[in-house]
């Protein structure tokens, strides 16, 4: 009888030794940047994100994210949902489209990603491809260019600990027909808001909100777009100093001011 081969003298692995290669931290000198903004990041020029979103400058390259907040926090939004009787499928974070050709049906993924510190950055974004993994790595992407800064403070007349909890003054977003307001409410509150919404405002640093929606806000877009709006509309508003006191605004992360 004649003995088997064996894996150490050039013979084949066995299927279930398949090992999965494992990605390592970004490499900042590999990167090529293809635009100005890139450039500056990389050569040490611009080394502070508030600089770049105070002064509006377009984020065209998710690898400037990558250089100047590596510690970002990610997840993924439940806006689709798997098959079920009379329309009872679960909640699933991939949306599933098919388009009918003469080849038969040809699918494609869509899913919402958000990314942030829980301490006053928070981002958005849509991603969707014919596969799960390029759908939600590009959404991902998306999400890191367009992160944004969160007005935070305690605007709530119940509390008045002037720490950054909630929102410092109420402000309504929109999109399409849905419209979603939130209201500053007291610490210990919690986040009363519909929960793709509320994973947003938890990863922007914000623990305790009051809300009020109208329109179809069945349509989880429209829903989420709609909250980031109003988490932009936060920065647009001016106060006067003596406001920023009372109601303990705070821009950006709570350790550096």
């Amino acid at each position: 009888m004649t003995e088997g081969k064996s894996n150490v003298d050039g013979g084949k692995k066995p299927k279930g030794d398949r090992t999965r290669a494992v990605r390592g931290t970004f490499d900042k000198e590999s990167w090529k940047p293809k635009t100005s903004l890139g450039m500056k990041v990389k050569t040490g020029k611009i080394d502070d994100i508030d600089y770049i979103l105070d002064n509006k400058l377009k984020i065209l390259e998710h690898e400037i994210v990558d250089i100047l907040m590596p510690n970002l926090t990610t997840d993924l939004l439940l806006v689709g949902q798997s098959k079920g009787k009379f329309g009872g499928g679960q909640r699933r974070v991939f949306r599933q489209t098919q388009k009918k050709t003469r080849e038969g049906n040809k699918p494609k993924f869509g899913t919402f990603a958000i990314v942030g510190n829980s301490d006053g950055y928070v981002g958005i974004g849509y991603g969707k491809s014919k596969e799960t993994v390029p759908a939600r790595e590009k959404a991902t992407r998306n999400a890191k260019q367009n992160i944004i800064q969160v007005l935070r403070g305690c605007g709530s007349w119940q509390c008045g600990c002037k720490q950054p909890h909630s929102v410092p003054f109420a402000v309504e977003g929109k999109y399409g027909s849905v419209k979603i307001k939130l209201i500053p409410a007291p610490r210990g509150t919690g986040l009363c808001i519909e929960g793709e919404c509320g994973k947003i405002l938890k990863i922007a640093g914000i623990t305790d909100v009051w809300s009020h929606t109208s329109g179809q806000t069945r349509t989880k877009t429209n829903l989420i777009y709609a909250c980031f709006d109003a988490l932009k509309k936060l920065m647009e508003i001016k106060l006067q100093q003596a406001n920023d006191e009372n109601l303990g605004v705070v821009e950006g992360p709570v350790s550096v001011q």
